[in-house]
């Protein structure tokens, strides 16, 4: 099995977008059939989409959690701070490898491993 889609929805788009483009995502801006405009990239094979909030939703799903191994971790780090992001983990050392768990504006969080 192998992870083909990933949709995001969101109330504030080019926040989120601006956030995963910190992390070196870049995203086109179209639309496809009756969808409406929304933020498609591709990432090692994955269509990761950023799209608005359904009519029924009032809010983000800040319970999605998401993790992306970085081959620039130290430079995205960086950048992260200087754009004054939330950290709800500062990199460190774990189990699972060298990871920081950052917020994005929906309060997500999104772990960042360091590429060994």
């Amino acid at each position: 099995m192998k992870l083909k889609l990933l949709v995001i929805r969101t109330a504030n788009m080019q926040k989120l977008v601006y956030f995963y483009q910190l992390l070196g995502v870049s995203f086109d801006y179209h639309k496809h059939g009756n969808s409406p405009y929304h933020y498609s990239a591709i990432v090692d094979g994955t269509v990761i989409e950023i799209y608005p909030l359904t009519k029924n939703q009032t809010e983000a799903d800040g319970n999605l959690r998401l993790g992306f191994e970085l081959e620039d971790f130290d430079k995205v780090i960086k950048l992260l701070k200087e754009s004054q992001l939330r950290f709800a983990s500062e990199p460190a050392q774990t189990d699972f490898g060298f990871m920081a768990v950052v917020v994005d504006p929906d309060d997500r969080k999104v772990e960042l491993y360091k590429k060994h």
